[in-house]
């Protein structure tokens, strides 16, 4: 999109030009080629849904021929921010919000698609951010913005207005800043403050041939738009979305389905058919990375590092003063408790203490597998639980699992006191599960509890041994973890119905044929009692065999257990709950019960979450409180 601007003379220390924005279509090739939807991300069998019911979203509208008719209706209207488009009717619903609005949740729908403008929900930024209207509301520092509509502490003479997107106290770039998105600051001592917002294509670099680069970036390095990947114009090609599911071929952005050099994409030039994307490779350091002293200030999910010295968002433990031999300069990432993943740093988001960064070990070559087992295992004194069901009859039936006790399993509860997902125990003010239960890392848990000694899906109220605690937070785990740990209001009481599963050592990994068991209250499909918790045993395979199956799909972060011919595993409502294993006289958290495609596929190996992997990260949480 081209912009002109119109300025006038600055008043005070920042310059407060007023721009007329000419909204001029970029067609990079011929008049046509470009695709409205280009504007759009999209979120397939999902909607949006407004928790207010004094706010109505648009009607639907059925005179639509396609979603990308619906795109060019929403577009130039600075009011609607997303829309619907259902697919069987053709029907498109516009609407004045995002998943970023407050009151607004998302949901599954087998109807419709959600299409939101990328200017709304983006994490970085594009050009120098003039476009950008997410919700980022502190400064570089760390110090919160103040609201544009207020003039104290800071006088300023920006009225804000739909077309200058200057709402609530939210990062933005009203003069063209080249520094990008900024704000004034609610400290008289400091006027205003860039807001450190990192471009798109440095918000993600890529590893090796970025096979696995899912940033937001969709120029080439000529500065192309690039084609959506579900479109065919102006250029066919092979790579539809539908048919290459783990390539991440979202909207139009690059991408590297077909294991070239690097991240490329087809280009909306009829002249030029693809080519390849400007990105950075990430930075990498050697051994553990204590000695690294590099300048790369962002985590691998691309959010920015808080500066070692700040207090917020979070209170670090490790500061200047307190580790002068780790040099923790600026906000660059470093490792002053030597941790076995490598440098990292507190983050900027509020929900996510500390996360690594966007770093790879530069000997990487040459480190040996996980897969490689340590020579001894030695578990603290946890994992012990007294048997209070008969567990020497065969155990078939969470699918095809039968009652029994885990005293480590918890049952994680909505507000309205409903049972969705299961968790594991594994210190007295914390529980992990999986990152699949929750809608979004940064959503309200207000009334959400974990309940814990009842082997009972509905347990009385009075029931002994029942505790029902509040949950106080949530940390996401690092990318491609599929984790999330939930700290509790306060420390649960631990007896023969409430117990602690130990956690693995780093890397360990379960020798292939080890019987395991899985435990949940989730669907049993008709194979048993629905009403208690379940348990079922399966033997762990190695990934190599499990790769067999799964055509080369399953990573060394990943675990699988052997496919059965009877149906057995897990399903809705089990997931984020535990594999166990019995090892050394007590039974460690191997693994976290995923969805799989299908649930207690016969003869398929199920797949788990590689618990080990990521213990370190669980320490530190548990320990960074």
């Amino acid at each position: 999109m081209g912009l002109w601007w119109v300025t006038v003379q600055p008043p005070a220390r920042k310059m407060e030009w007023l721009p007329l924005l000419l909204l001029l279509t970029q067609c990079s090739g011929v008049l046509g080629q470009r695709s409205p939807l280009n504007d759009f991300q999209v979120l397939r069998g999902t909607e949006l849904q407004h928790l207010l019911h004094t706010v109505v979203p648009g009607p639907w509208q059925e005179d639509v021929a396609d979603a990308e008719e619906c795109a060019g209706r929403c577009g130039p209207l600075l009011d609607c921010r997303a829309f619907h488009y259902n697919v069987s009717s053709h029907g498109c619903q516009l609407l004045p919000w995002t998943q970023n609005s407050p009151h607004t949740r998302l949901q599954r729908s087998g109807r419709c698609d959600l299409f939101q403008k990328k200017d709304y929900i983006r994490t970085c930024i594009m050009d120098n951010g003039v476009r950008y209207r997410g919700t980022i509301a502190t400064t570089a520092s760390g110090l919160p913005c103040q609201g544009w509509s207020h003039k104290f502490p800071n006088d300023h003479k920006y009225t804000p207005t739909l077309r200058n997107g200057l709402e609530e106290n939210f990062c933005r770039n009203p003069d063209g800043d080249l520094g990008g998105p900024w704000c004034y600051t609610t400290d008289p001592a400091v006027r205003f403050q860039s807001c450190g917002i990192k471009s798109c294509r440095e918000a993600a670099c890529i590893w090796c041939n970025g096979e696995d680069y899912r940033g937001a970036v969709d120029r080439t390095e000529s500065g192309r738009e690039c084609q959506r990947w579900d479109l065919q114009r102006p250029h066919q090609h092979p790579f539809e979305p539908g048919k290459f599911l783990e390539q991440g071929l979202d909207d139009n952005y690059c991408r590297n389905p077909d294991g070239s050099e690097r991240p490329w994409c087809y280009t909306t030039d009829p002249q030029m058919e693809r080519e390849f994307c400007d990105l950075p490779r990430c930075d990498c350091y050697h051994g553990a990375g204590e000695q690294y002293r590099g300048t790369v200030s962002k985590t691998r999910k691309g959010v920015q590092c808080q500066h070692w010295s700040a207090q917020t968002p979070h209170k670090p433990q490790f500061t200047p003063t307190s580790a002068p031999h780790s040099q923790l300069e600026e906000n660059f990432c470093r490792n002053p408790d030597r941790d076995s993943h490598g440098p990292w740093c507190y983050t900027m988001d509020p929900g996510t203490p500390f996360d690594y960064c966007a770093l790879q070990r530069c000997d990487d070559d040459h480190q040996p597998s996980i897969l490689d087992p340590p020579d001894q295992v030695l578990f603290e004194k946890c994992g012990k639980r007294v048997d209070r069901l008969d567990q020497r009859r065969s155990k078939l039936r969470v699918v095809g699992g039968q009652p029994g006790n885990s005293p480590w399993t918890v049952s994680l509860r909505n507000r309205q006191g409903q049972h969705f997902c299961g968790g594991s125990l594994v210190k007295e003010q914390w529980v992990l599960t999986a990152r699949q239960c929750f809608s979004s890392c940064h959503m309200p848990l207000t009334g959400y509890e974990v309940w814990l000694g009842t082997l009972f899906l509905d347990p009385q109220p009075e029931e002994p041994g029942l505790q029902r605690v509040p949950v106080a937070k949530m940390v996401c785990g690092p990318s491609g973890s599929q984790l999330v740990l939930l700290k509790l209001e306060r420390s649960v009481t631990l007896n023969q119905r409430v117990a602690l599963i130990c956690l693995p050592p780093e890397r360990y990994v379960v020798p292939p044929g080890t019987q395991c068991e899985i435990a949940g209250w989730g669907e049993s499909k008709g194979t048993g009692d629905g009403t208690v918790l379940n348990i079922a045993l399966l033997n762990v395979i190695s990934n190599q065999e499990c790769n067999i199956k799964h055509r080369g799909r399953i990573r060394e972060s990943e675990m699988c257990t052997k496919g059965l011919l009877a149906p057995v595993g897990a399903c809705e409502g089990d997931y984020g709950g535990p594999l166990a294993c019995f090892t050394h006289d007590c039974w460690v958290l191997e693994g976290i019960i995923i969805p799989n495609r299908v649930c207690a596929r016969p003869r398929w190996p199920a797949v788990f979450m590689r618990v080990s992997v990521f213990v370190d990260w669980i320490h530190k949480v548990m320990r960074l409180g």
